[in-house]
Parts: C-alpha cells; structure tokens; sequence
C-alpha cells in the first residue's frame, strides 16, 4: 500500500515537472548586442534669445529660424559591461541641426532670411536597461560644437566658426522591429558655452536647446 502510494507521488511530481519544464526552461531574454549604430533625422529647437541675436548683429531676435528641419544624427555604440539590471554603454554621436526661414516683416522693420547651423560631435556613456529586443536609456557627454547663425547674403562672422565646449545629457530607446534593425528616439538637451566678443559684437550667451532625433539602429 505504502509503496503504491510512493510511486502515485513520483508519478504526480513527474507529471508536474514534465508538464512544467517548458517554463521552467525558457531561455532568458537576449542581452543587448555588444555595438549598435543609429542613423537619425532630427528636429532641433533652437532658441529665439535677444543676447543670441545681437552676437551675430542681427536686427531683432525676430530674425532667428527657431525650430528646424533637416538635420541628423550618426552615433556609435559599444556596451560591453553589465551588472544586475543595467548595461552601461559608451560611445560617440556626431549632430548636426539646421533652421532656416523668411521671417514676415513686423512694425516696419526689414527682416532678413537667417540659416542656422550647429555640428557638434561628443562621446557618451550610457546606463542601458531592457534587453536586446528593445530597451531605453540616459546618457550624456561632452565635447566640442561650431553654431553658425547668418544672414542671407552676409559674410560669417568668426563666432560662426568657434568651437564651444557643449554639454548633451538625454534619453531614448530602441524597439527592434526586426532581427538587426530597430526603430529608435531619442531626446537630448545641448548645453552650450558662452561664446567669445569679437569684431564690436557680445559673445553668444551660455544657452540650452532641444534636439529630437528618430531613425533607425542597426545591430
């Protein structure tokens, strides 16, 4: 009796656990791939600042474009290192955003077309958390950046070609749609230093924008 009851409960445990293995075997999730490369448009927002203006002479800050169009993103990204619920990355991104518009003349004044440009190219580090089917992330870094901002038909002035230490911290995440190819966001603010008195003009002040990037990253 004893012994039909033992083989009952073995034949029950192996049930359960044959019945159970397919969850208890499911692989975990993959882990994220060991370098990444994004290919962005963005949208920058630059500011619309009376000091801005007046370092590069314009005639009001009613010449600046603002918001753009047109420019775009290429980052690198190696992530060699993880530790419990987070992958730490590092790598670089190369930025360059451009505005430019006609602004209506107002109360009078002749407003002249202005195109802005700002390239800027820095290192990051990344704190990275998902899998490799997709995960967000903060990241930041510093580096160097040339912002341009000239009047139609005038002759840049030195300021359009200083580099100026920048600051980038922000965030963003992948989704991959397919096995090497994902569809990514991301959202960085540019801290940008002052800019140095030149030629009769005041530096360009310290000042902080947006740029919003969307494209693809390839795994």
């Amino acid at each position: 009796m004893r012994a039909a009851a033992i083989a009952v409960i073995v034949a029950a445990v192996v049930n359960v656990v044959t019945v159970s293995s397919p969850v208890f075997a499911q692989e975990p999730p993959p882990r994220l791939p060991f370098v990444v490369v994004d290919l962005h448009a963005n949208v920058p927002k630059f500011p619309g600042d009376a000091s801005l203006a007046d370092s590069r002479g314009l005639t009001s800050a009613a010449e600046l474009p603002g918001a753009g169009l047109g420019g775009g993103d290429i980052g690198l990204h190696v992530y060699p290192l993880r530790w419990r619920a987070v992958t730490f990355g590092v790598g670089g991104q190369l930025t360059r955003a451009r505005a430019q518009q006609t602004p209506a003349n107002v109360s009078g004044q002749i407003l002249r077309p202005v195109a802005e440009h700002f390239t800027t190219i820095s290192p990051q580090i990344s704190f990275n958390f998902g899998s490799g089917t997709g995960w967000s992330y903060l990241s930041g870094g510093m580096g160097v950046a040339k912002w341009s901002i000239v009047p139609d038909g005038v002759t840049p002035l030195a300021a359009d070609e200083e580099q100026l230490k920048t600051i980038n911290y922000g965030g963003g995440a992948r989704w991959f749609i397919k096995p090497h190819v994902a569809f990514s966001l991301d959202v960085r603010f540019y801290a940008v230093n002052p800019g140095t008195p030149a030629f009769g003009f005041p530096g360009s002040p310290r000042t902080t924008f947006l740029i919003i990037g969307a494209g693809v990253s390839l795994k």
